[in-house]
């Protein structure tokens, strides 16, 4: 019987509202990222943030592959932009994680997936930058954030031949949505593989055989009822095996 990966997931910090301790930072990844690799046949493992490179490379030494789960947005000083009035909360120190997660992943070739802010940061982490609002793009007319029913696809995404995603998706799909940044200028070595009707950019991926995929809707939400979203996972998974 083949050894089950072990797949990483980047973790995020949530605080306390209330409650015995308001202002409380604990720890979190959102169960669907769990749920989708136990069910694409890899052994799910969260990554809590650190910030000393060499934890993370134990951390990456531990794991066949790795999730860059969403979230925050990403802090255009990264990218060289000074932050537009329309940005919605960062946090700096999860960035700081995230890139050098990605770097050292990198460096060691782990297959990497990265969702919403994953893919976006991937994007940058390699020299790549954002819109930080969906209104800074012309023509952008698809609501990209539904708001709710996180299992419901609500637009059309047509994805690229001759590309990695499209072995996995074919030529078009129906996806969820619940972004507001976007991938401007692709990274270098990398390109796009998927777009919405109105041109946004919904997925990246390296060049080359190293599996390096940036998806900017949220297949984990909807893996356990889709099969071609769970499809991405299983890949991720066969990839990490390698």
């Amino acid at each position: 019987m083949d050894k089950k990966p072990v797949i990483g997931v980047s973790g995020s910090i949530i605080v306390d509202d209330g409650g015995m301790f308001p202002g409380y930072e604990r720890a979190y990844v959102n169960d669907d990222y769990i749920r989708a690799v136990s069910l694409a046949g890899g052994i799910p493992f969260i990554l809590p943030m650190v910030y000393e490179e060499e934890i993370i490379r134990k951390q990456l030494e531990a794991v066949d592959g790795l999730i860059m789960s969403g979230g925050h947005d990403v802090n255009p000083l990264l990218y060289g932009e000074e932050p537009s009035q329309k940005l919605g909360g960062i946090l700096p120190k999860r960035d700081l994680f995230d890139c050098m997660l990605i770097k050292i992943a990198m460096e060691m070739k782990k297959p990497i997936l990265g969702i919403c802010r994953g893919h976006q940061i991937i994007n940058v982490v390699n020299g790549g930058n954002l819109y930080q609002d969906l209104s800074f793009i012309e023509g952008c007319y698809v609501k990209h954030n539904q708001g709710a029913l996180s299992n419901v696809p609500t637009h059309t995404v047509k994805v690229e031949k001759d590309t990695k995603l499209n072995a996995i998706l074919g030529d078009e799909v129906l996806t969820n949505s619940f972004h507001h940044l976007a991938v401007k200028d692709v990274a270098p070595g990398f390109k796009a593989s998927a777009v919405a009707k109105d041109g946004v950019i919904e997925a990246i991926e390296k060049e080359g055989e190293h599996f390096v995929m940036g998806i900017q809707w949220h297949p984990e939400m909807l893996a356990k009822e889709n099969e071609k979203m769970l499809g991405i996972f299983k890949k991720l998974v066969e990839e990490s095996k390698k």
